[in-house]
């Protein structure tokens, strides 16, 4: 248990480590305003995360820091021109209705940061969907400015983009602050994978399904450029590390895990060529946490039934050693039996072989001293019977 706990502190640690190495590529885009909204969702976070613990009237521990993970992802999911009240808002529900309602850390049913985002988008859709251009000027407590729709919304509904290799790999391009940066997004996925952070399953069942799904019905007539901007938009990297792979809501074992990521992918991507929603992969996380929770109670009776069978195997295992020790414990006891009795058998021999190999006089003598031996025992046992005889005729005679 001790284990597990500590797995899960580093586990946090790591994912944060890596939302910080995006927020720093934020500043460097929009600035300081980028910051200041990332460390509103954190607080904010991490306070209602305390106060909804005391009011479970449960102790608050190093684990329940993890929640502030939670914030730095929706606060990389947001515009960095979104009015403040927003990405605090969506993390109050965040940590309220998408996680401690339903038991809190250890009980978490849906990704928290996608249920905070997926509020945020439905109450200010216009907010949220709308971005500023990479370096231009973003003031601190001023978001109005010139807005315009993210790569995503422009992919979705034309299929084209005129975004160049470079800039698409720097994230030099409209959209959520933290899910564009698509080089630092890829070493971010491989260094979390290669650290079991994420769930290898999902992430690649989504992966997988995202891109077949962009061969067999491409959103533009080049199926390459489609596959290209189709990884590149609509959050598909971002969501796949910090959104579908979260250990907490994925099944934990690989095949179910790679199922319930490509059922996302495939549904999203439905999603997409019918409505042209963007980020769909969100939508989908939230709403597919009842597949989740079903491969968890399949995963759960399968592990049942593998420990009644190794429960019976130990049993008949137990059955078998005591079997043998107690076999081998007869082996060893009829073992000495017939040496013992090998033992009085040559005995036996080398004394019957002694006597037929002495000399017949030596055999006569031998005989005559035993008879004489039982003579003289016979006749001492006479006299001692004549002497009790006379002293019990002198006792009658005094007597009379």
């Amino acid at each position: 248990m001790q284990h597990k706990i500590k797995q899960e502190r580093f586990i946090r640690m790591d994912i944060f480590i890596t939302l910080l190495a995006l927020e720093i590529m934020a500043y460097f885009y929009y600035g300081f305003r980028a910051v200041m909204i990332a460390g509103l969702c954190i607080i904010v976070s991490f306070v209602c995360e305390y106060f909804s613990i005391i009011a479970m009237k449960k102790k608050f521990t190093a684990d329940d820091i993890g929640c502030i993970t939670d914030g730095f992802i929706i606060a990389l999911m947001m515009p960095p021109s979104v009015d403040y009240k927003i990405p605090v808002i969506a993390c109050i529900f965040m940590n309220i209705a998408g996680k401690n309602i339903f038991g809190g850390r250890k009980n978490i049913i849906f990704s928290p940061a996608a249920v905070g985002y997926l509020f945020a988008l439905t109450s200010w859709e216009k907010q949220i969907l709308e971005y500023p251009n990479p370096f231009a000027k973003t003031e601190l407590f001023d978001g109005s400015q010139k807005l315009v729709h993210s790569a995503s919304y422009v992919f979705n509904t034309t299929g084209k983009l005129s975004i160049t290799d470079y800039d698409i790999i720097m994230g030099n391009f409209a959209g959520p602050m933290g899910t564009v940066s698509i080089l630092l997004l890829l070493i971010t996925s491989f260094v979390l994978l290669f650290r079991r952070d994420i769930s290898v399953g999902a992430f690649v069942g989504f992966i997988v399904g995202t891109l077949f799904m962009g061969l067999i019905a491409p959103v533009g007539e080049n199926t390459f450029e489609s596959l290209k901007y189709l990884i590149a938009t609509n959050m598909t990297i971002y969501a796949a590390v910090f959104i579908v792979s979260d250990t907490r809501t994925a099944p934990r074992k690989l095949h179910f895990a790679f199922f319930y990521g490509i059922f996302i992918a495939l549904t999203s991507y439905i999603l997409l060529l019918t409505t042209g929603i963007e980020n769909p992969a969100v939508i989908i996380a939230v709403l597919f946490a009842p597949v989740s929770l079903g491969f968890k109670n399949l995963e759960n009776k399968i592990d049942k039934l593998i420990a009644e069978e190794n429960a019976e195997a130990e049993a008949v295992e137990a059955i078998v050693t005591e079997t043998r020790k107690l076999s081998n414990e007869i082996s060893e006891e009829y073992e000495k039996s017939q040496e013992q009795i090998s033992d009085i058998a040559n005995e036996a021999i080398e004394e019957i072989n002694r006597i037929d190999e002495m000399p017949e006089e030596n055999m006569g003598s031998e005989i005559e001293i035993a008879d004489k031996n039982v003579c003289d025992e016979s006749d001492e046992e006479i006299n001692s019977n004549i002497d009790d005889v006379n002293n019990q005729g002198d006792d009658l005679n005094k007597q009379d």
